[in-house]
C-alpha cells in the first residue's frame, strides 16, 4: 500500500506509533475485533461501523470476524474510548471528540462550536488533513489512533421552548457535551450550561432539570428528543465530526496486511459517514416536521452568536497550542 494512503487522517508520528511487530500467537488464532455504538441499526453512525467492517473484509481477503455492539450495550462513548485506551473490551468505535479531552486539550477543537462555516468547510478541512496534529497527540497521550472522520450533522439547539434571538438564549439551561470549550463557548453567549451524561438528556429535561440540548438531527430523532423538547432552534452552532477511533494496543497485536486493511477502510468508511448523515439530514428534520412531533425555529442571530464566541475559542487555540491550525481551519 502506499504511504499516503496509510498515512491518510493522521500524520507519520502516528503512524510510527501503531506500527509494531505482530504477535505469532495472535496472527495463527482466529481474530475477532469489537466494536462499539450508542445507537441502533438505523443510525448514520451504527451503518458506518457496519461499511467499515465491510471494507475490512475486503481489503485484508482473509478470515476476520466482527462484533458490533450496539445501542449502548457496552456504556456510552466515554467509556468506549477509555476502554480502546486500556486495550480491553472495545477495539473500534465512534466517539465525540469532546470525550478524548482527558487525554489530549487540543481533541475538542476538532468540532468545537462555530469553527466549521458549514458542511462544506468541513470537508475540506478533514480532506486536506489538517486536522493530523490533534489525532497524533490523540494517538500519543491516549493510545487510540483516528483512522477516519465520520459525522456531518449540523448541531442545533433543541428546547421546550422557542428560541429566536440571543435575548431568548439567556440564561437558558442547557446540556453541553463534558469538554469545557462547549461550556466556555455557550456561557459566553448568555447560557447557562450544564454537563449531563447523553442518556441521561430526555429526561432531565422532563423534569425541568434542563430546559434545552444541542445536536444534529440523527441523534434528535435517535433518542426522540423531540417528545420533551419539540422545538428546534437553528442556531446551526457547530457541524459534528465524530472520529471512527481504533485501540492502538489492538492494532499492534494484528498482522501487518490487516493493520493496512484497517487504516485505508476506516478512511474510506468515515468518508461514508459524513455523506451518508448530511445527505440525510434534511430528510429526518422535513419527516418529524411534517408529523407534528418538532417545529423548526429559525434563529435570527447567528452571526452575533458567533462573534460572542469567537474570543473564547482564539483564547481555547492560543492555551492548546493549536493557532496554526485554527489559522489554517479559517483559510480553508
Amino acid at each position: 500500500m502506499k504511504r499516503r494512503s496509510f498515512l491518510a487522517g493522521f500524520g507519520a508520528t502516528t503512524a510510527a506509533a501503531v506500527i509494531g511487530t505482530p504477535s505469532i500467537l495472535r496472527a495463527q488464532a482466529p481474530i475477532t475485533l469489537n466494536g462499539a455504538v450508542q445507537f441502533n441499526d438505523d443510525h448514520a453512525f451504527n451503518r458506518a461501523l457496519i461499511r467499515f467492517e465491510e471494507l475490512v473484509k475486503k481489503y485484508y481477503g482473509k478470515p476476520v470476524n466482527f462484533t458490533l455492539h450496539k445501542n449502548s450495550s457496552l456504556g456510552l462513548e466515554k467509556q468506549y474510548f477509555e476502554y480502546m485506551s486500556q486495550g480491553k473490551a472495545v477495539d473500534y468505535g465512534i466517539v465525540s471528540p469532546a470525550h478524548m479531552s482527558t487525554f489530549a486539550k487540543a481533541a475538542p477543537f476538532i468540532d468545537a462550536p462555530f469553527v466549521f462555516k458549514g458542511i462544506e468547510h468541513m470537508n475540506k478541512v478533514v480532506e486536506a488533513n489538517i486536522l493530523a496534529p490533534i489525532a497524533d497527540e490523540v494517538a500519543a497521550k491516549a493510545e487510540v489512533v483516528l483512522i477516519g472522520y465520520s459525522g456531518g450533522g449540523i448541531r442545533n439547539i433543541f428546547a421546550n421552548k422557542p428560541l429566536k434571538n440571543l435575548a431568548d438564549l439567556k440564561g437558558l439551561k442547557v446540556r453541553v457535551q463534558g469538554a469545557p470549550i462547549w461550556s466556555k463557548t455557550f456561557a459566553a453567549v448568555g447560557m447557562s450550561p450544564t454537563v449531563i451524561a447523553y442518556n441521561e438528556i430526555y429526561n432531565a429535561i422532563q423534569n425541568g432539570v434542563i430546559s434545552a440540548g444541542e445536536n444534529e438531527a440523527a441523534g434528535v430523532e435517535a433518542m426522540k428528543f423531540y417528545e420533551v423538547a419539540p422545538h428546534l432552534n437553528l442556531t446551526q452552532h457547530a457541524v459534528s465530526i465524530r472520529p471512527i477511533c481504533f485501540s492502538v494496543k489492538t492494532l499492534k497485536t494484528l498482522p501487518k496486511d490487516l493493520q493496512d486493511a484497517i487504516m485505508k477502510a476506516g478512511k474510506e468508511a468515515g468518508d461514508y459517514g459524513r455523506q451518508l448523515e448530511s445527505s440525510e439530514e434534511v430528510v429526518k428534520l422535513d419527516t418529524l416536521e411534517k408529523a407534528g412531533k418538532l417545529k423548526r425555529v429559525p434563529f435570527e442571530e447567528r452571526d452575533a452568536m458567533k462573534k460572542l464566541a469567537d474570543p473564547v475559542m482564539a483564547t481555547y487555540a492560543k492555551e492548546i497550542g493549536a493557532e496554526g491550525i485554527f489559522e489554517k481551519i479559517n483559510v480553508a
